[in-house]
């Protein structure tokens, strides 16, 4: 691939609710561009970007792909992104590395969720956007009633730059309302046709519309347009780039990807009206020093790990060495890769803002920056939103034992959203993600792409015991079985500790347990302590006193008192109230208002309690503390609530104890397993 300058670039996420048709989208555009013979579909598993076994199984992207379209002498980095919230973390991948949007809609179901999710996305980080209402070839497809949804929704910026020509069956072109003219696209070919007589009126008022937004932004545009002149196409254009620059213009295109029609006019737009990487930055980002951020990795079958750099300064040449600032290391590597989809071209440079790969980074990881040793400054990273749902994971077999960790971590690389920890205390191995559907497609790969089979299974919740009344007990170790024998007599107390996890104390007199053998006493106390008395759960926040006891001249021993310690103590505290406790975490809820009521109550039917409620801009914060056992499936049902809309944060906070009727359903359980063990 030849090199393109920094004003030749376009970097632009294509994004969209799932089931919009993006890919298909981004499929039209290389189709139209020349970069392939045939359209590829979603349904048949044969579209460039969606090219993954669990995509094309699925029919639904879940990772990011980049397709490179090279379109009147520009070239315009298409980053097709998942459109479902559990791959909300390639959204952020693909954020990081692009200036602007391509915001997909369907013009059936019109805005939805992740239309929603990603808009505000895109508000906060001011990004330039176009939005394309795809499938006007539907049945009940309604341009007119999207429009003015997205008009009503996110303001009067957005405006119409194409309108439809027919409707559903019957829709087959497009008018350019700037241009006035309008095309068809017989087998997806754009011709030229007379502009139908029955949408001048419709046309001339969109016309104003577009007028009234590209003047807005400019103090002599606009009293130009107040007092009744007549802008010229030079001053609309001029004004719509700068709207569209500052993301208060919001251009809307239509078409239909599948029939490839509406989708050349888009990709002059692209060209004519987004922003590209000098607009946004400047011209300064064309000189060094080399900075460039990895916003993506991916284990590529052929050419093993691939790292996605977006180049921010200065250029990056072929077949050489980059310092990696983030870790200060220097990095060797070889050729520059163009991917578009699972093939890649080669290239020389990649100028500043540009988006390349480079095969077989060995310690690069998302989120790097790279440059030169000394002069290029550390970039931000990709911000991703922490993982909520988790399972424990069990290999199927023996020979999957070894390579299940290994092949969990590698895929770990990959993904930030995804984490696996072996618990030290359920012993469990627990993998971790951003939802149901995330977690299946990773057991999925970890079989199709590592030949590892896994169970998984809900995670134990790692209770805890401890008493809440004093007591006392003795307990004589006395074992006589020729020669030496053994001999261990002690007497303990009890007492529940306040602070801290356990303290050993002892106020023997006289000698009747001599001090060498104190530590062992402490010991078979420590020892035991790991599976309390109700439920076999560690035994915590317990304070024990060694106060009397007695020994033998030759058969007492460090084992004989530890054993007898150990026995004292399960007997001991049997008499001091013991008490099941359970993690309870700190819960903050992320959700638009009209949700309050429902979290609310989901939360206290999940014995939670509410701290606290906080205003967010649009959005609630909800406070709350709730037990972990019932929040493992929390990610689900908070999806199902706000239908995508909501999402939370998680953290330990602290223990405290189950209330009687959970605990006897837990102590229950215990006793169950341990006779069908027995």
């Amino acid at each position: 691939m030849r090199v393109y300058t920094s004003k030749q670039l376009r970097n632009v996420a294509v994004l969209s609710h799932g089931g919009a048709g993006k890919t298909s989208l981004v499929e039209a555009m290389l189709f139209d561009a020349g970069h392939t013979s045939r359209l590829g579909k979603t349904d048949e598993g044969n579209t460039v970007t969606d090219y993954l076994p669990e995509e094309i199984k699925r029919k639904v992207t879940v990772s990011t792909t980049l397709a490179p379209v090279e379109w009147k002498d520009n070239k315009i980095n298409l980053l097709d992104s998942p459109g479902y919230a559990d791959f909300i973390g390639e959204v952020k991948s693909a954020t990081r590395a692009c200036d602007s949007l391509i915001m997909v809609v369907d013009g059936v179901g019109g805005i939805e969720v992740m239309t929603e999710v990603h808009w505000e996305a895109a508000d906060e980080k001011k990004l330039p956007r176009f939005v394309f209402i795809n499938k006007l070839d539907r049945e009940n497809a309604n341009f007119a009633k999207v429009l003015d949804a997205l008009r009503e929704r996110f303001g009067a910026g957005v405006v119409p730059l194409t309108l439809p020509i027919g409707a559903e069956d019957k829709f087959s072109g497009v008018v350019h309302i700037l241009q006035n003219k309008a095309y068809n696209f017989p087998g997806g070919k754009m011709t030229e046709i007379p502009v139908p007589d029955a949408m001048i009126p419709e046309i001339e008022r969109y016309r104003e519309a577009i007028t009234e937004a590209a003047a807005e932004g400019d103090d002599d545009l606009m009293l130009k347009y107040l007092e009744g002149e007549q802008l010229t196409d030079e001053e609309i254009n001029q004004g719509l780039h700068a709207g569209v620059k500052e993301a208060r213009v919001i251009p809307v295109y239509c078409g239909s990807a599948t029939k490839n029609i509406g989708i050349q006019p888009l990709l002059d737009a692209v060209v004519d009206l987004l922003p590209s990487p000098v607009d946004v930055y400047g011209d300064g980002i064309c000189q060094g020093p080399l900075t460039a951020i990895v916003f993506k990795t991916l284990a590529d079958p052929f050419v093993g790990k691939l790292s996605y750099l977006r180049v921010i300064k200065g250029a990056l040449k072929a077949d050489s060495t980059i310092h990696n600032i983030t870790k200060g290391k220097d990095e060797r590597y070889g050729g520059l890769l163009v991917p578009r989809g699972k093939t890649q071209d080669n290239v020389a440079e990649a100028q500043a803002g540009d988006i390349v790969a480079i095969a077989k980074f060995a310690d690069a990881s998302i989120g790097d920056t790279l440059g030169e040793k000394g002069k290029s400054e550390p970039q931000p990273g990709v911000e991703f939103p922490e993982p909520t749902f988790s399972v424990a994971v069990n290999a199927k077999s023996r020979n999957d034992e070894d390579k299940m960790a290994g092949a969990i971590h590698k895929m770990v690389d990959e993904d930030p959203t995804l984490r696996f920890i072996k618990n030290p205390e359920t012993k469990e191995s627990v993998l971790t993600g951003m939802g149901e559907t995330h977690l299946d497609i990773v057991i999925e790969r970890l079989k199709s792409k590592f030949g590892v089979e896994v169970t998984t299974k809900t995670p134990r919740v790692p209770y805890r015991e401890t008493i809440r009344g004093n007591g006392d007990n003795e307990y004589k170790h006395k074992k006589q079985s020729g020669g030496h024998g053994q001999y261990g007599h002690v007497k303990l107390r009890f007492y529940p500790l306040t602070e801290g996890e356990f303290e050993f104390t002892e106020t023997i007199f006289g000698g009747s347990v001599p001090k060498n053998y104190h530590p062992a006493v402490e010991k078979g106390v420590r020892e035991v302590m790991a599976e309390g008395v109700l439920a076999g759960y560690p035994m915590t926040q317990i304070k024990v006193e060694l106060y009397d006891g007695s020994y033998h001249d030759v058969d007492s021993s460090e084992m004989s008192f530890k054993i007898a310690a150990s026995q004292c103590f399960k007997k001991g505290v049997e008499k001091c109230k013991p008490v099941l406790m359970e993690p309870v975490q700190y819960v903050e809820v992320h959700v638009p208002e009209q949700y309050m009521g429902d979290i609310i109550s989901d939360l206290n039917g999940k014995r939670g309690r509410i701290l606290g409620m906080e205003p967010h801009g649009k959005w609630q914060i909800v406070k709350a503390q709730a037990p972990l056992s019932e929040m493992y499936r929390y990610a689900i049902d908070l999806k199902s609530i706000t239908q995508g809309r909501g999402y939370f944060t998680m953290n330990f906070d602290h223990y405290e104890d189950v209330p009687g009727a959970v605990a006897q359903g837990i102590i229950a359980d215990y006793q169950k397993s341990r006779e069908e063990k027995d």
